[in-house]
């Protein structure tokens, strides 16, 4: 089967709710992996208004045209 994000809400500070194609939902908080990111590129979605601005294509979850994305696998596990 394939999984892909059907939908995403930003929920609040750096919690996103993930409904994936399968009907599973996962609530991650990516406060941890932003935190600890030293990429400056990365970094910059600290900012909660650049963190809650992403949008989904193609069943994927991205912020700026792929300038942050993650895999959809590691998402659907709750792994990042």
């Amino acid at each position: 089967m394939v999984i892909s994000i059907e939908k995403a809400e930003y929920l609040k500070d750096y919690l996103i709710q993930f409904t994936f194609s399968d009907g599973i939902i996962r609530i991650i908080d990516f406060s941890s992996f932003l935190k600890k990111a030293r990429n400056p590129m990365t970094r910059k979605y600290l900012d909660k208004n650049l963190f809650a601005d992403f949008s989904i294509e193609y069943g994927d979850i991205i912020w700026n045209n792929y300038e942050l994305c993650f895999p959809i696998w590691d998402l659907y596990e709750g792994l990042i």
